[in-house]
């Protein structure tokens, strides 16, 4: 199955823009590219901070890009939102018996089928995240319930510490306590988050994660600064793609916004010696001039020696 993770939206009141950039233009741009190019996608995660400062408008401005989409979407809490203006603009929004953004969603009948598990690790007032009790024990109960599926589990804060420090100091302020439940049960497969900015992907105690750029700024990467200091950067947007199969989950990242050349590999391109000459192939292979399809595959090159023997 295919699932589309995008994350850190900060979309702002339709008349404003944020560090010289438009949000809501960022996003619609993403929406468009996920409904050409992945139509099959059977939702698309934003694992939070889907505005900058949980205005109504900018909660309205989500909405109406998000309209758009051709698949189901599937929200998370961030630390710059606020949650009540949130469940207000999306009232069909689930939330648990405490009125945080905790939900489960389920793609399919079968055990193969993955299951969606959405966590809300904000605080009002604080960039930090945190777990209470009360979150906890949903989450607990969660994946009792779930016992026999595969799990991923969606949240805004990182439980991890990545190397830049300003972020490192705001993010999941109790990850031990995350950590017990998620092992107690031993069913989550893939951990998703934002909040960072930046691509990002490894193991944590055993569980593999990934995390994307934002749609509109990113921090950059800067591993020396001390944690009062926080770098920015228009690096590229970008959506993750990812394909869970049986017995893996594969996340591609795409920045959807990166205008660099695009061409089929053939060796007729690949002796171009200058960017103008290699302009001019691209063109014919885009008119169906010069050929796209490389040499022949080399699995068929395989089976064809195979099939000699």
């Amino acid at each position: 199955m295919k699932l589309i993770h995008l994350t850190d939206t900060h979309l702002v009141a339709p008349d404003k823009r944020l560090y010289g950039l438009d949000p809501r233009a960022r996003l619609a741009a993403a929406v468009a590219d996920i409904n050409l190019h992945h139509g099959d996608a059977q939702g698309v995660i934003i694992s939070g901070d889907l505005t900058d400062r949980g205005e109504p408008a900018a909660f309205q401005a989500l909405r109406e890009v998000l309209e758009e989409l051709s698949m189901p979407y599937f929200l998370g809490m961030g630390n710059h939102d606020a949650r009540e203006t949130l469940q207000a603009a999306f009232p069909e929004l689930p939330r648990d018996d405490g009125g945080f953004v905790q939900y489960a969603h389920a793609f399919g009948p079968d055990t193969d089928d993955c299951v969606l598990v959405m966590l809300d690790s904000a605080v009002a007032g604080e960039h930090g995240g945190l777990f209470c009790e009360s979150r906890l024990a949903w989450l607990d109960a969660c994946l009792a319930a779930h016992h026999d599926r595969r799990i991923l589990l969606a949240l805004h804060h990182p439980p991890m510490a990545l190397g830049i420090r300003y972020m490192d100091d705001i993010r999941l302020q109790n990850p031990q306590a995350l950590h017990e439940v998620i092992q107690r049960h031993g069913n989550v497969e893939h951990l998703l988050f934002g909040h960072v900015h930046r691509p990002a992907s490894g193991v944590w105690r055993g569980l593999s994660f990934s995390t994307l750029p934002g749609v509109n700024h990113q921090v950059g990467l800067d591993l020396a600064s001390a944690a009062d200091c926080l770098a920015g950067s228009h690096e590229p947007p970008a959506y993750g793609v990812l394909m869970i199969g049986e017995e893996q989950v594969v996340n591609h990242l795409h920045l959807y916004m990166d205008d660099s050349r695009r061409y089929f590999f053939h060796d007729t391109l690949e002796a171009a010696q200058s960017l103008e000459a290699l302009d001019e192939l691209i063109a014919l292979q885009r008119d169906e001039r010069i050929p796209t399809r490389e040499r022949e595959p080399l699995s068929n090159t395989l089976q064809a020696a195979e099939a000699a023997k």
